[in-house]
């Protein structure tokens, strides 16, 4: 138990910000939606979730523009981003976001590669869009804590990783950013606080 503890004192002096987005996957989630959709887009949805990215692409490519929905526009621009080509990733989420405005997802993976070029005040607003749209979406507040990170407005960041550990309390990059940020603010028993508990949920992981 010693030992253990002398790691975690020794990490807390080597903290550093951890702005990791967390980026729509392949799962159910993202393959899946309320509204009825055609055919094309379905055998798409399915194709992506396989992993058949170029195949996916291919048939939502077929389909005329005017004719697509949001979530296709999505869905292309997550391929392009899989090719990382970013540019072209960044105007189909756009685009998804012309089809349907309060489309939280496309704001937040726009959110997410403007975070990832460090771009936080472009970041910041869009993930602002995505709680707003969706204000259960504890990733999107995590990443507006992400965000203040890097503007050094700590105590903002502070507020939306609290908020985003009410909505998804088993997220350890939630606790690691809230060690970081308190650290920042000087506040060494806190920020060894919530290292601890990071710890702790990352030796649960691995059982």
């Amino acid at each position: 138990m010693k030992k253990i503890l002398i790691v975690f004192l020794v990490m807390l002096g080597m903290l550093n910000c951890r702005c990791d987005a967390f980026q729509f996957t392949k799962d159910k989630a993202q393959t899946q939606t309320a509204v009825e959709t055609d055919s094309t887009s379905q055998q798409a949805r399915v194709l992506y979730a396989q992993n058949q990215i170029d195949e996916a692409f291919s048939l939502l490519k077929s389909k005329k523009e005017e004719e697509r929905s949001a979530e296709d526009w999505l869905m292309l621009g997550n391929i392009l981003q899989d090719k990382e080509k970013i540019t072209e990733a960044v105007y189909m989420f756009n685009k998804a976001i012309n089809t349907d405005p309060k489309y939280y997802k496309a704001h937040y993976n726009l959110g997410y590669i403007y975070l990832s070029q460090d771009k936080p005040n472009m970041a910041l607003a869009e993930f602002k869009k995505a709680v707003k749209y969706k204000p259960d979406f504890s990733y999107g507040y995590y990443n507006i804590g992400c965000a203040y990170l890097k503007l050094k407005q700590y105590g903002s960041a502070r507020y939306n990783f609290f908020k985003a550990m009410d909505l998804k309390a088993n997220e350890p990059n939630v606790y690691y950013n809230l060690a970081y940020t308190f650290k920042m603010q000087n506040k060494e028993k806190q920020a060894k606080t919530y290292l601890d508990m990071y710890n702790k949920m990352m030796e649960q992981h691995e059982l």
